[in-house]
């Protein structure tokens, strides 16, 4: 039985080198997440929110909508299935937002299908600022928690508790198929 293996290894390993011109060249692809990636996406997902908002104050709800759209489809990856999306201001039955139309509706509101969201995108916020307690990754995917804290035009600080899971599409970019938001639990 082992010498049958060990001839089976040496035709493979011989199978495998004549399967290769030996000038040919062998592309590794890696989807290999960084921690620079990770937090590149946070902050590019703060200044997204306040360039949605901008939109809005200069060119209404159809310029806000139409750059939302913009953001989801680069930062989510909704082409890739159903993203876990629970926003922080939703109830029941809307509670969660695993389509793009949910996702879009959140951010800039005027969807009759979701008829309690204003637009988290449009109340004026002036900064977003992310404050990691940890990043996991793990090869292909990477995950993030801590907290989002945002600043409005009244100076109020609304400080958030986020999750967000990244993979990287066929295209090498980071998407979010999770996005989990909660307000700080209060005790009574």
């Amino acid at each position: 039985m082992k010498k049958s293996l060990s001839l089976f290894c040496m035709t493979a390993a011989a199978l495998a080198a004549a399967a290769l011109p030996a000038q040919a060249e062998v592309a590794v692809a890696t989807r290999a997440i960084t921690q620079a990636e990770v937090v590149e996406a946070q902050q590019g997902w703060c200044q997204a929110l306040l360039d949605i908002g901008a939109a809005y104050t200069q060119g209404g709800r159809p310029a806000a909508k139409a750059l939302a759209e913009k953001v989801i489809d680069s930062a989510y990856g909704y082409q890739l299935g159903p993203v876990l999306f629970k926003p922080t201001l939703t109830v029941v039955p809307q509670t969660f937002r695993t389509t793009k139309a949910g996702a879009l509706s959140y951010f800039v509101g005027g969807d009759a299908a979701f008829p309690k969201d204003e637009g988290f995108a449009l109340k004026g916020w002036t900064r977003c600022e992310v404050a990691n307690a940890a990043i996991f990754i793990a090869g292909d995917s990477a995950s993030s928690l801590g907290n989002v804290s945002f600043t409005g035009k009244d100076g109020k600080v609304t400080t958030v508790d986020k999750t967000w899971s990244y993979v990287k599409d066929d295209a090498g970019h980071l998407r979010i198929v999770v996005h989990h938001s909660s307000l700080p639990y209060a005790p009574r």
